[in-house]
């Protein structure tokens, strides 16, 4: 504990505790807040800028890999500035990038402004985490971890709905200025109860290159993979991009192994058990924000809900997951962790091939129930990955595991999203190419459709020269939302096949981990 922080203790007393952790938790809130309320605003921020999902899963995905990315800033942040530089200046850059999302004229600015906005809560919530533990005697460490985790579901289980709300009553610009309120308090809050750097010597140097290195890979993939349908597997660019991207891992793997200070320690993935609990937390992550970036915008693009309504049907999964966490938390400590995971592993697959069955008439409660039941399954599956994990590691080694079976999560949501999101565009052309085939004049339903149309088109008083056109119009939107419609189903049952394929690795660290 610095100096600093002492006499904040000796100024405020035993409630300082509760006075840093209320300031840090704004931060976490906030960020937790921007990292799924905008997912409901996607089908306006399409329409208003003319892009189609592929394009505009990148205010998810961009998010992500930022957030994935930053992570790895935080703890050289906070030895480089101290608690409150890093703290206000990650806040203030975070509250700029919302105030341009808000603002923006096109989408190539919302997207960047979303970028930056999970660079910073990358650097925020791992600092979060390290404030709570630095004022928190050990004793009540465990207290602390578990008011941070609260704040870290609570956002996203409101989020949703808060910003359904946002949007229908005044504009998806507003779910953006949303988080500045609990930012400026936080950043009040901060410069009263937290304490500045200490060191007075040379700032901590940072693996730059590593990070680089990191970066572009991410970068690299994730542009090649969204774009690869559009111009091209073959394309030399993607191509070029995926090359690149593949050098990008090796090259940031072998500076990692040659570095003194990683930015992580990638040995520890040498260890059976801890690289089958990193595969799991990888699929979890796929899960937790795949399905809340997909979810949203199957009801509202298939079902015609309304944004309010698209995040209420979230809501009370959200909440479910928060409660399910101590249940969680006591199985893992009475079960071998391989078991409570393996439940929520086919949990969660069940409720995947239960939403691939979904469909336009699917009612509102039936997919509460099937949402909510993936969502237990998350929280029986989350804490128990990161104790079994942990515990294949020797004792040296858990700081770094912690660290490293986060960084696997959030990977696997950016991953994830921006794999769904492909998955969803392929099948989507695959399905609307298939029925496009079968209207024809020879066939029967066709005509059916055709000619109801133009019936009724013509009691609207639409001229006989517009009949034919309109109805070949109105026959291809059917074949295209049909076709987008079973997209959608795909991507989920990939989803659940993958949560089943998952069980394996679960299998092997139940084999693995040191009794």
């Amino acid at each position: 504990m610095t100096s600093e922080t002492e006499q904040l203790f000796q100024r405020y007393g035993p409630a300082y505790k509760w006075l840093a952790t209320a300031t840090v938790m704004l931060g976490t809130l906030s960020m937790t807040l921007a990292t799924t309320i905008v997912n409901v605003a996607i089908p306006d921020i399409m329409g208003v800028f003319g892009i189609d999902q592929s394009q505009a899963q990148w205010l998810s995905t961009g998010f992500l890999a930022a957030m994935t990315a930053f992570m790895l800033l935080s703890a050289w942040a906070l030895s480089a500035f101290g608690m409150r530089a890093a703290y206000i200046g990650a806040m203030v850059i975070f509250i700029l990038s919302a105030v341009a999302g808000g603002l923006s004229v096109n989408e190539d600015m919302v997207i960047l402004s979303r970028v930056v906005q999970g660079a910073m809560a990358g650097i925020i919530q791992p600092l979060a985490m390290t404030i709570i533990f630095m004022v928190f005697p050990q004793r009540q460490r465990g207290l602390g971890m578990g008011i941070y985790g609260l704040g870290v579901i609570l956002g996203p289980a409101v989020g949703p709905a808060l910003g359904g709300v946002l949007v229908d009553w005044f504009s998806w610009r507003a779910v953006f200025f949303l988080p500045i309120p609990t930012c400026l308090i936080g950043i009040a809050f901060a410069l009263l109860f937290l304490a500045g750097r200490e060191s007075r010597g040379p700032r901590p140097v940072f693996d730059w290159i590593g990070f680089s290195f990191l970066v572009a890979f991410l970068v690299c993939l994730l542009w090649a993979t969204s774009n690869g349908q559009r111009l091209g597997w073959n394309s030399m660019l993607i191509q070029g991009l995926l090359t690149v991207a593949a050098a990008s891992l090796m090259a940031f793997i072998y500076w990692q192994l040659r570095s003194e200070e990683p930015l992580i320690n990638v040995r520890i993935f040498a260890v059976p058990g801890f690289a089958a609990g990193s595969i799991i937390g990888f699929c979890f992550g796929a899960a937790l924000f795949g399905t809340t970036y997909l979810i949203p915008l199957f009801v509202q693009e298939i079902q015609q809900f309304t944004a309010t309504k698209a995040g209420l049907l979230l809501m009370p999964a959200g909440l479910v997951m928060a409660l399910s966490f101590p249940l969680s938390g006591h199985l893992s400590d009475r079960l071998p962790p391989h078991v409570p995971i393996a439940i929520g592993l086919v949990l969660i697959a069940v409720s995947c091939f239960a939403l691939g069955m979904a469909d336009v008439n699917t009612a509102f409660w039936i997919m509460v129930f099937w949402i909510t039941v993936g969502r237990v399954g998350m929280g029986l599956g989350l804490p128990s990955i990161n104790a079994g994990s942990l515990r294949t590691l020797d004792f040296s080694q858990v700081s770094q595991g912690a660290g490293a079976v986060n960084f696997s999560r959030q990977l696997g949501g950016a991953l994830g999203v921006n794999a769904l999101s492909v998955i969803l565009d392929r099948r989507t052309w695959f399905h609307t190419e298939v029925m496009a085939q079968t209207q024809t004049a020879d066939n029967p339903m066709t005509r059916q459709v055709l000619a109801r149309f133009q019936e009724l088109a013509q009691r609207l008083g639409v001229g006989a020269d517009r009949l034919e056109p309109e109805a070949l119009r109105f026959l291809g939107e059917m074949v295209y939302r049909q076709g987008y419609a079973r997209g959608f189903q795909d991507s989920f049952m990939v989803l659940g096949v993958v949560f089943l394929l998952a069980l394996i690795p679960a299998w092997l660290m139940g084999r693995l981990i040191k009794q």
